[in-house]
């Protein structure tokens, strides 16, 4: 080979023309999962009934928190949906089962009035048994369903707040305990007399606020449900937007 022809394949070489090996591209982090905030009304309440603070709370926090925070409202029969509804959010790569990694980053809050409180407390054990920690419990004026453990709640969750008040026909749980000490903080159990501080309801059925009266008026506080939105709003994300008017 001349030595012209050496100087120019040198050169062509030397100049980065001939095509290198592409650098290996870095996985892609895993997506977080939302947190979810799950709500049950009590009694025969729809979902979507807009006079319940169950649904007015999660209509605020749904308008508030764009994207990271889910929000769902259930009937209180439907807790099995709503169990479906997590175990679908969980499943971050969509392959049909759960790995213990995601279960591990489950951040999952469950609150309730009445029969919805009760199942607040029965998801969560649900949970339990399949490892997925929740965050927090909140159970307003707790009426226990049938075959149904309110007061107990379960280890796997780390932190549980009881609202309740003991007049009338419908009276709510007045004591909620742990299963374990070292694994679950009870925030409180507040009581709340509305003998003493009445609160008008005029949205609601004649019915219930005659023969519940003291059931409806701690659903209708906002005393009572300025404190559950404060213990959610502890657990989230910075909001998206700003924060609404209560």
């Amino acid at each position: 080979m001349t030595r012209p022809l050496c100087t120019a394949l040198f050169l062509f070489l030397a100049s980065g023309s001939v095509a290198s090996t592409p650098p290996t591209a870095e996985p892609t982090p895993p997506k977080a999962s939302p947190v979810i905030v799950i709500g049950f009304v009590g009694g025969f309440v729809r979902h979507d009934n807009s006079v319940h603070s169950e649904v007015q709370l999660a209509a605020r926090l749904r308008r508030d928190y764009a994207s990271g925070v889910q929000v769902e409202v259930w009937e209180n029969h439907r807790r099995e949906k709503a169990h479906e509804q997590i175990l679908r959010s969980l499943d971050m790569d969509r392959d049909g089962t759960l790995s213990a990694e995601e279960k591990q980053q489950a951040r999952i809050i469950i609150y309730g009035h009445s029969w919805g409180a009760s199942e607040t407390v029965t998801l969560a054990r649900e949970l339990e048994k399949e490892g997925i920690p929740v965050l927090l419990t909140i159970q307003v004026d707790s009426i226990s369903k049938a075959n149904q453990n309110d007061r107990m709640i379960p280890a796997n969750v780390s932190q549980a707040a009881n609202f309740y008040q003991p007049s009338g026909l419908l009276r709510g749980r007045p004591e909620i305990r742990p299963a374990d000490s070292a694994r679950t903080q009870i925030i409180g159990n507040f009581r709340f007399d509305y003998k003493a501080l009445p609160v008008t309801c005029p949205l609601y059925p004649w019915f219930d606020r005659l023969f519940m009266k003291s059931h409806v008026e701690i659903e209708c506080d906002p005393r009572v449900w300025n404190q559950v939105e404060s213990l959610i709003r502890a657990k989230l994300p910075s909001p998206s937007k700003s924060v609404s008017a209560r």
